[in-house]
């Protein structure tokens, strides 16, 4: 049995070369991080800390996410990140302090009903499918007064996408499949959280919907268990892929060593012996 997570299942979509190096292969990535990761990711960790806290009983103030953002930020700082284009570092940490901010005053004083952060939730497709897909959600909400569940997702990308790209997610949706067998056949509503823009996208799935999505998740997990050839897919998405200086369409190669080497997963710490490939969902 594999276990999947929808960033395995895009990454397979965009390159299939990229999946065989990281899922397969198991080459440990050259670059730790791109310098827009790591701004979503201390932005993630801002937003959790402070809905945490809510959770616990206590509203902190907006100084004090800042101050959270920016420890954090710091900490994983790492000159080896990926900055494509001429923006520099600070610019982008001006940014999420920005998005912060704008959140924090729009939210206030957050009583939407949290009651989960980083929900792990596990999407069973079918009752005879051998595989699973395992997802994490940023925020989870119960609305009394509608009696219905909202998935929250925070995005910090630059880029606004068009309205399909909601109506047909993959990702929430996923999510509210598993969110439907917890907590009963109550209405689940996906919430984006573009904070580039102070927005909020709403979308929602009919059960119809839900049963097409498992059986074309199927249909491409069964295509990722048979696939034998791994080509190379170029396009605009290899200025910010962390395998392109071991892509061969790019003139690169994998290092010797890391070939004769047995490498260990990044995953190990996340691994058990009932999913031997367990892998933590990281968000892009």
């Amino acid at each position: 049995m594999t276990l999947y997570s929808h960033s395995r299942l895009s990454t397979f979509e965009q390159c299939r070369y990229k999946y065989k190096l990281k899922y397969i292969d198991k080459i440990p990535s050259p670059v730790k991080k791109s310098v827009e990761a790591h701004l979503g990711e201390c932005v993630h960790d801002a937003l959790e800390w402070l809905y945490k806290n809510i959770l616990s009983g206590r509203v902190p103030e907006m100084d004090e996410v800042i101050e959270r953002y920016a420890n954090t930020w710091q900490e994983k700082d790492t000159e080896e990140m990926i900055i494509v284009g001429e923006t520099p570092k600070q610019e982008y940490f001006n940014k999420g302090v920005k998005f912060l901010i704008d959140y924090y005053v729009k939210n206030t004083p957050f009583q939407d009903g949290t009651i989960d952060t980083e929900k792990r939730v596990w999407i069973n497709l079918g009752e005879d499918f051998p595989h699973k897909v395992v997802g994490y959600i940023d925020r989870l909400t119960y609305n009394k007064e509608r009696n219905e569940y909202e998935i929250h997702d925070y995005k910090t990308a630059n880029t606004l996408p068009n309205k399909s790209k909601f109506e047909n997610d993959r990702q929430l949706a996923l999510y509210s499949i598993a969110i439907k067998e917890l907590y009963g056949d109550k209405p689940v509503t996906l919430t984006w959280h573009y904070l580039n823009y102070n927005i909020k996208i709403i979308s929602k799935r009919t059960d119809e919907q839900l049963e097409e999505l498992k059986k074309d998740t199927i249909k491409l997990i069964n295509e990722i268990e048979n696939t034998k050839d791994f080509p190379v897919n170029r396009s605009i998405l290899c200025n910010w892929c962390e395998y392109k200086q071991y892509c061969k369409a790019w003139g690169n190669s994998i290092p010797e060593h890391l070939l004769r080497e047995k490498v260990p997963s990044p995953y190990k710490k996340y691994e058990s012996e009932e999913f031997p490939t367990l892998e933590k969902y990281f968000k892009n």
